[in-house]
């Protein structure tokens, strides 16, 4: 049996890759997401992909908006088997910089989004007997850069919600798998909230010169699903930078953070 799959964010970049990925698969995707005309432009790619596809209007900041994606899931296809939160903003900034607003912002986004989503959903997977959730959070929630400030605690707060799901709903036989990429080729830079002109074009180059794909980035997570894995680091740098953090001494760490971050903020 095909599986079926709820994206957020699912009309643009990673999320839309995620979509046409599964459907190539042969999963029934619903994609969520607040911009009518990608959305409706992504599920016209699927469906001429032959995929079974649905697009819900879906503003994660919505209680209401869940519920409809949910209803509008169940009468489809009366189940559901993997929820993606994708849907999400970027940020930057100094600590004097960020403004309150723009922290409640990628709070009330980033995080709580996700733990509305997570929640409408839960039920459906309890009753159903199994189920599972990807969530996306980055790199910057593992180890941290400067001027990022708002962006790098609520993705650690991911990690650490996710860890949370996996702990609490394992006994329901439902799964969660966090994904902490790079910064890698997407459209994030059209989100990005800040104040400061200098670090849109910094985050911009940054994305430009990613080496890393969003559809490599897919690849990995939908290999994460099938073999269970909690966390997922999907680049080589990633990857080491996360392990030297854990298991380096802490002193020797942060030297050598701080040269690489003087360096950066230099530029």
């Amino acid at each position: 049996m095909s599986q079926v799959v709820f994206i957020t964010g699912g009309a643009s970049g990673l999320g839309k890759t995620l979509a046409l990925t599964w459907a190539a698969r042969g999963a029934s995707v619903c994609i969520g997401d607040v911009n009518l005309e990608r959305g409706e432009q992504t599920l016209q790619e699927l469906i001429a992909a032959g995929a079974d596809a649905l697009f819900v209007k879906c503003d994660i900041t919505s209680e209401a908006d869940l519920q409809d994606a949910f209803d509008a899931i169940m009468q489809r296809w009366q189940r559901i088997d993997v929820v993606v939160n994708n849907a999400g903003i970027a940020s930057a900034g100094r600590l004097e910089s960020e403004s309150i607003e723009q922290w409640q912002k990628v709070l009330d986004i980033n995080l709580l989004g996700m733990v509305r989503c997570s929640k409408q959903f839960v039920g459906a997977f309890k009753q159903q007997g199994h189920g599972y959730f990807v969530n996306v959070a980055s790199q910057a929630g593992l180890t941290p850069i400067p001027r990022m400030g708002s962006y790098n605690a609520v993705k650690s707060a991911v990690v650490a919600f996710s860890e949370t799901m996996k702990l609490e709903l394992a006994r329901d036989n439902i799964g969660v798998t966090v994904v902490c990429p790079t910064f890698f080729k997407t459209n994030l830079a059209e989100s990005l909230q800040t104040t400061e002109p200098v670090l849109h074009q910094q985050v911009q180059k940054y994305l430009n010169r990613a080496e890393l794909t969003a559809q490599q980035v897919a690849d990995a997570i939908l290999d994460g699903v099938d073999k269970g894995r909690f966390l997922l680091t999907p680049d080589k740098i990633g990857k080491l930078a996360y392990w030297l953090k854990c298991f380096m001494p802490e002193n020797w760490y942060f030297k050598r953070m701080l040269k690489q971050s003087r360096r950066m903020m230099e530029k």
